[in-house]
Order: structure tokens, then sequence, then C-alpha cells
């Protein structure tokens, strides 16, 4: 079965028992599979376009109550506050007098109910039209959702107070009436509710206003990501400069890059010198140099010469692409613990109505008053409202992987975060990971040619010993045939001889912490090649950091075992494992796993890629090649091992800030229902609460944002 995919913007989703429904309606559907986000407003989609199609899947999230967008433009996220501040302000500022005239019997002059009914009608009714809209529409669909909760606590406040008004003593001249903090009134049928019904439409709309500009802060690290690209790209046509839009550029073409200009799109280097300012999607501050033969990401900053660089990836293809994808299909997801709170969250809502009814029916079994009954079951339907609930883990992920963006590390999804938290040992690559990559020839044994045949075998190559003989060698012969065993080395046929550059067969003696290489001619030892590499200087801080978090770094190289131990040793990590193939990488991850460690591995090449997949936690060096990133949870976008320990650091913040967020709506949640119930809060002070809970659970996410 062939599958497409699809992102849609879902509007009119005002919690997360909305984007649960939406979620199960799509998911009932044939040939489709998707997960909605109430934090993101998205729903991501994946569907056998033999049996439905996008409009469809439009029309089915239309037929549950809610529209739907195909995701080609951004909706700005301003647009949500700005709306939701043109309802707040007016209501603010009627509510205010209202809470004043209620609390306070000196302000209490003659029929002043009668004006505070004036007042609080249009903060009821248009203030709070949103949460009522929203109960109404699902109510026609024979659902509840926390809007539910809201829009009856606010009616029944309303309802009450106008038939206390019309009906009991509340609407006779001179009546006076006090504000306690409990759902106590004293006052019978002379009470009424209207400081209520306005002040729990303030708090919830200033509770949502705060969600909404913060879901808009959370998002804007990935948006300012997307708007890094250059929009025009100065293409060489014909022999002349032409200037068109980034969309028309094709792979092949050259382009030119002028000094403080972002370089147009992924490409090579063909013609000129300069320092390349990657800082914005690496996290790197130094400018890297350039040379012609040179790889460059579009996005980057050309900061000194002049470049024409040949286009190699476009479009949807380019790195600036795929970090978009990864940061954006990571928020999308959902962590395992957020589909917990969704099923909670679908029984909630009827076992609160439930709740709120038996208060009722208690209160009044035990001779309370009516008024102070009914106040008791206000307070529950607006206490409960679980909305700090659905927010806990979309936030704290939406903030966490947008800083993660920002500084160059892309976490894949949010079960990465549970990996991260288990992580026990770390297992390095050396060369490239915690070695600088950067190779030299020191010297060689064997005829004077020893070096051209290894580099017409390894001109093909990128590994970095490869690099280094090539660099090293002069007059170069022509090669064909070209064969790459992982692990091994390479083979090709020069002047009609099969020659070999690999792992030595027998014991060298080479200085410590040197890579021998050998040469083989028609199956025949013909040479010795002694390659070098240096360890990072911020390979050791890197070490450091990791044993501080209580993981226990290991060095598992193809290298032999003199240059291991000896970059080992430098950095500082105890357990080494040498001249290991690929496939042994792969068995070393697992033998660890076997004695119960959770383990991550951190590599750049080919070779890595198995080794990455098998680990609980595969951290990806971006540098590396594209085989390493797809295999990885994590995708460094630099090549600085310390990003490897800010990556699981950064994940482990996420997580705890997740945990945070769910103990505290839990907690709150837990308590002060029963409170409620006891008829001891004031439904007006409960609607304040359970805002400023929702509040904090964001404000608690957004901390994430100064992760350094």
């Amino acid at each position: 079965m062939s599958t497409t995919h699809i992102d849609l913007g879902v509007t009119g989703m005002t919690c997360t028992s909305c984007s649960s429904r939406v979620e199960r309606k799509l998911n009932k559907v044939d040939g489709v599979e998707a997960t909605v986000n109430f934090a993101t407003e998205t729903a991501s989609v994946t569907f056998d376009p033999a049996l439905i199609d996008a409009t469809d899947i439009i029309a089915v999230i239309e037929k549950t109550g809610y529209g739907a967008f195909e995701k080609t433009e951004e909706v700005e996220p301003e647009q949500e506050s700005a709306s939701l501040a043109r309802r707040l302000v007016p209501s603010a500022l009627l509510a205010v007098p209202i809470m004043a005239i209620s609390m306070l019997p000196s302000l209490q002059f003659t029929y002043w109910q009668w004006v505070v009914l004036a007042l609080a009608t249009p903060v009821y009714a248009w203030g709070g039209w949103p949460f009522h809209r929203a109960s109404l529409t699902n109510l026609r669909h024979g659902a509840f959702t926390m809007d539910t909760l809201i829009s009856l606590g606010t009616t029944a406040a309303y309802l009450w107070s106008l038939v206390a008004l019309f009906f009991g003593g509340a609407g006779k001249p001179g009546m006076k009436m006090h504000m306690s903090l409990s759902a106590h009134s004293m006052n019978g049928m002379d009470s009424i509710y209207l400081e209520t019904a306005s002040m729990v439409v303030v708090f919830l709309l200033l509770g949502r206003w705060f969600e909404a500009r913060a879901k808009g802060r959370s998002s804007e690290a990935l948006k300012a990501l997307l708007d890094l690209g250059a929009k025009e790209v100065h293409v060489l046509r014909g022999g002349a400069e032409v200037t068109i839009p980034i969309e028309k550029l094709q792979v092949g073409e050259h382009f030119v890059v002028r000094p403080g200009e972002k370089i147009a799109t992924d490409g090579v280097v063909r013609e000129g010198n300069s320092a390349v300012d990657a800082s914005m999607l690496t996290g790197e501050s130094v400018p890297v140099e350039v040379v012609p033969g040179d790889a460059v990401t579009g996005a980057t900053l050309n900061t000194a010469g002049r470049l024409i660089v040949e286009a190699t990836r476009v479009g949807a293809d380019t790195t600036l692409a795929a970090m978009g994808r990864l940061v954006t299909e990571a928020q999308a997801k959902k962590a395992p613990v957020q589909r917990t709170v969704d099923k909670i969250s679908q029984v909630f809502v009827p076992a609160v109505i439930v709740t709120a009814v038996l208060t009722l029916i208690t209160h009044l079994l035990l001779g309370s008053p009516t008024a102070d009954a009914f106040s008791a079951a206000v307070a529950v339907l607006i206490i409960a409202c679980p909305c700090a609930l659905g927010l806990a883990t979309p936030t704290a992920l939406l903030v966490g992987t947008g800083r993660g963006a920002q500084l160059g590390l892309l976490i894949k999804g949010p079960e990465v975060l549970e990996a991260t938290r288990q992580v026990e040992a770390i297992i390095f690559d050396k060369t490239g990971t915690l070695t600088t990559g950067n190779m030299k020839v020191i010297s060689f044994e064997g005829p004077s040619d020893t070096l051209a045949l290894a580099a017409a075998v390894e001109q093909g190559s990128e590994h970095p010993i490869a690099r280094a003989i090539v660099a090293a060698a002069s007059d170069i012969p022509e090669a064909s045939d070209f064969q790459a065993t992982p692990g091994q080395g390479m083979t090709a046929t020069v002047a009609g001889q099969l020659v070999s550059v690999g792992r030595p067969t027998h014991e060298v003696d080479a200085p410590e912490g040197s890579t021998p290489v050998a040469v083989q001619v028609g199956g025949q030892h013909y040479g010795i090649i002694i390659v070098q590499d240096t360890p990072k200087a911020s390979a050791t801080e890197a070490i450091a950091a990791a044993k501080k978090l209580g993981i226990e770094p290991w060095l598992v190289t193809g290298d032999n075992p003199g240059a291991a131990r000896s970059v080992a040793d430098q950095v500082g990590i105890e357990h080494v494992i040498a001249e290991v193939r690929p496939e042994d990488k792969v068995a070393h991850v697992a033998k660890l796993q076997a004695e119960g460690k959770k383990v991550a591995m951190v590599g750049d090449g080919i070779n890595d890629a198995a080794a990455l997949a098998q680990a609980d936690l595969g951290l990806a060096m971006g540098a590396g090649t594209d085989v390493a990133i797809e295999a990885s949870d994590i995708t460094i976008m630099n090549d600085d091992p310390r990003s490897a320990i800010d990556a699981i650091r950064l994940a482990r913040s996420t997580l705890r800030t997740i945990h945070g967020n769910l103990f505290w709506a839990f907690a709150y949640n837990v308590v002060l229902i029963p409170v409620a119930a006891l008829g001891l809060l004031n439904p007006m002070f409960a609607g304040a609460a359970m805002a400023l809970s929702s509040v904090f659970v964001v404000t608690n996410s957004l901390r994430l944002r100064s992760f350094r």
C-alpha cells in the first residue's frame, strides 16, 4: 500500500478533548492514520490515496465541528491572541466594577443589582461566546469538552442570578450582598452570582490569551529557522548573472554568493575562497574556511570572499528544509504520557458533570440552602476544567524542540525524551567525533609510488584517512572499478593491477596514537602509510560533562588499539574497544544493552548507522552522512562532541518540565475538586485558580527558552 502524508491546520480546538475527538474521528476512517496536536493546532495525517483524498479528510474534520486547511501557508499565531484580546479587554473593564460592587456592601446603592445585571450580560454572552459556541458545537456532535464545563458553570451562575432577581428576593430595593471565599452565600434565594459568571469568563479569557501568546512565542524558534533561507539567488546562465527567486533554482546550476550574503542552497564551492558562518544552523560561532571542492549549506552566511557554488540540493531536499521537517514532525507527535492524558480527558468531563450533580444533590439532602448547594456544584464544574493537564506536555515539547533547533540540536520526537532520561552509557566513535578528523600522513614505508597508488584508490572516498592520503600524494594515476568494504578499506584497478588500501593484516610498529594503513598490489604487501589524528579541543569537556550526568563514556572505533588508547587517555575515557568492524559496533551496543544498560551512540559515518539504530538513543553529528542522520534519534548540526551532551541535557530538561507540569495539573485537580465539592470554594475564585494553573504550566514551559 502506497501512502501519502499531509499536514493540516485545525481551527476551533479549545482544549485537548477537542484534539482527541478529531484524532479519533480521523483514525476511524479506512486508510487514515492521524495524530492531532492541540498545542500546535495541527493534524499530521498519513493516508492511502486509493481510499481517500485530502479533501475528504478535511470534510471529516469539518463534520466533527472544526475547521481545517492544508498547511501551505503559516497562519500567524498573533491572530488568535489578538481576537482573544478584543474580547478580554472590554469584558475586564465591565467585570471589575461588577466585582467591586458585589464584594463591597458600601458600594451597593439602591438597585445596584440591576446595574450589575446590565454590565454582566454582555460579559457572559459576548465575552463568553467562544466557550458557549464550542460547547454547543460539541454538544451537536454528542461530545463533552472542557468548554462544556466552562459554559455550564457560567450559564448556571447567570441563570440562577436571573431567577433570584425576578422570582426571589435579590431584586428588591436596598438588597445587600457580601463576598465569601467559600461557596456559602447565607442569603438563600437573595443571592446573585453575576460577579462569578463575569469574572470566570474574564479569568478564562485571560488564561486563553496567555496560552495563545505562549504558543506563538514557543513556535518562534521554528519560524525563525524556516525564515533563514535566502529568497533570491544570483544564478549564472549563458555567462551572465541573473537574479531569480530561490524556488526556480535547479540542481547543477552555478550561482554567485558575495560577501555578506546568505548561501542560497546546499552546494559545492567551484570557485573562490571564503569563511562561512554557520552559527544560525549549527550553533557554532567560529566561521569555517571553504575552498573549491568543499560542501556548503544553504542559509549559512558568506563572510569574506566571492564564491561560485554549484547547487546540489534545492527546495524540500535541502538541509534547512530537513531541519524544519524534523522539528515540525517532533512537535506534531505525542509523547507516550500525553496519550495517557488524552484518554483521561475523554472520561474526565462526563465524570466532572456527574460529580457536580452529586454535589448539588448531597448538599440539598444534608439540608444546605439551595443557593449554597448550587454554588458548590458550579465551583466543581469550573475548578475541574483540566486545561492545564492538556497543555502540560505539548507546550513543553514545543518550546524544548524549538530551543533545540536554535542551538542546532534536532530532537526527532517526544519518545526520544524518555530514552535520554534512562541513558547510562554513551559510546563515541573516534574519527570525526572525538578527534578533528583532519588526518595527516606523517610517514610511509615502501616504494616511492606507495602514496600515489594509495591516493588513486582513495580519491573517491570522503573518509578522513583517505583525504589525508590524497592530500599528501602527487602525480596521482587514473583508477577504475572502485569498491568500498565498510570497516576494511577500498580497492581499485590502477594500471591494470588490483590495488587495495586498508587495515594491516599483521602487527605494525607505529607511533602511539597514529594509524597505520596497508597498501597491497596484486594481493601482495606493498607498503605502509602512517597517519595521525588529534582530539578536538572540546572532547575532554564533553566526556567530563557526560560523567557529571552519571553517564559512562566508551570509545568504540575501527582504529588500532594504540591510536584508540592514546585518544581515550587524552580525553578521559577508561573504556576502549578498538579494531571494530561496523557490524561489531552493533554487537558492542547490544552487549551493553544485554547487561541491562540503556545505551546512547554518537557517530557520523555510514559505518555508524547500524549502531545508531541499535542504540536506545542515537545521536548523529550533522557533519556526517544522511544515512547516519536518518538512523539517529537526535541530529547535531555541528561537529562539537559537547553538543551531544547538550542534546541529552536539553531533552532531560524538557522531560523534567513535562513531569513538573503534569504534577502541578494533577495535584491541582485532585486537591481542589474535593474542596469545591465541600462548598469551601467560591466559584469566582475557582475560575481564577483554574486560569492561573494553565498560565503557570505555559510559563513554566517557556523557561526552556533560556536553556544554555
